[in-house]
């Protein structure tokens, strides 16, 4: 049965790579809308420490929980995590991603492609498939939002950069269709946000740190994305607003 009560509680949300980059951005823009939050983070935590304090001072109660995403069993310990601190779970934005190294497909290494399906698909679905096990209305929950972080990649393939990168992300997407159209009924809405180039470290981590400089020329706005432009479409997703939205895909990237 759904809790009388639960739409004066604020909502409890889990970020993945709260600490930095568009997960820093997504938790800022959360905390000053009325979340209380579980940010995750795998090495960084100065960083994630640091977000964490902001949002508290926004009136945010905040969890911080490290979590190796290509760790499947990490993964699952994320949810119930959740749950021991708040007592529920409402939210949940699959945001951590790592793209692989920048090149062509043919030098494309075969562990890394394995670790980038599992942190940018595995780990997304066993955290979806956890989160409406106790968000959908048919288990007793009292309903809830999931937000996808996929990326423009999925649509044009990245030829000549990150093809598994696109591949994982393509993989998201078609999650966020099928869970839309499952749960829909349960109340449960799944969306998903993608961004075009952002100024993030993401670049850096897969070895070309000027790539939003190099890319802006091509961007019909002719420049790269900021990460709070990032976080205001997935706060949109999650506000009352959005109340009968679920199954997009919102595309963040400056005309392209």
């Amino acid at each position: 049965m759904t809790d009388p009560a639960a739409s004066d509680r604020r909502p409890v949300t889990l970020i993945t790579g709260g600490g930095r980059g568009i997960g820093a951005a997504i938790a800022r823009r959360l905390a000053a809308d009325g979340h209380d939050l579980a940010l995750t983070y795998r090495v960084r935590a100065d960083e994630v420490r640091q977000v964490a304090e902001e949002c508290c001072a926004a009136g945010s109660e905040v969890a911080v929980m490290r979590a190796d995403l290509a760790d499947l069993a990490q993964v699952r310990a994320l949810v119930p995590s959740v749950l021991d601190h708040f007592g529920r779970i409402t939210g949940l934005v699959n945001n951590a991603g790592i793209t692989g190294t920048i090149g062509e497909f043919l030098d494309v290494d075969d562990d890394e492609a394995e670790l980038v399906l599992d942190v940018n698909v595995l780990a997304p679905m066993l955290l979806a498939k956890d989160a409406i096990a106790h968000m959908a209305t048919d288990r007793g929950g009292e309903g809830g939002c999931i937000v996808n972080i996929s990326s423009g990649a999925a649509v044009s393939g990245a030829p000549h950069t990150y093809v598994p990168y696109a591949m994982s992300k393509a993989a998201l997407n078609a999650m966020t269709t099928g869970l839309a159209k499952e749960f829909a009924a349960v109340g449960v809405r799944v969306n998903t946000v993608s961004p075009g180039t952002t100024h993030t470290e993401i670049h850096a981590d897969a070895g070309r740190p000027n790539a939003p400089e190099e890319r802006a020329p091509n961007i019909p706005m002719r420049r790269a994305g900021e990460p709070h432009e990032i976080a205001g479409a997935v706060a949109y997703l999650f506000s009352a607003d959005a109340s009968y939205t679920t199954g997009a895909d919102i595309r963040v990237a400056g005309g392209n």
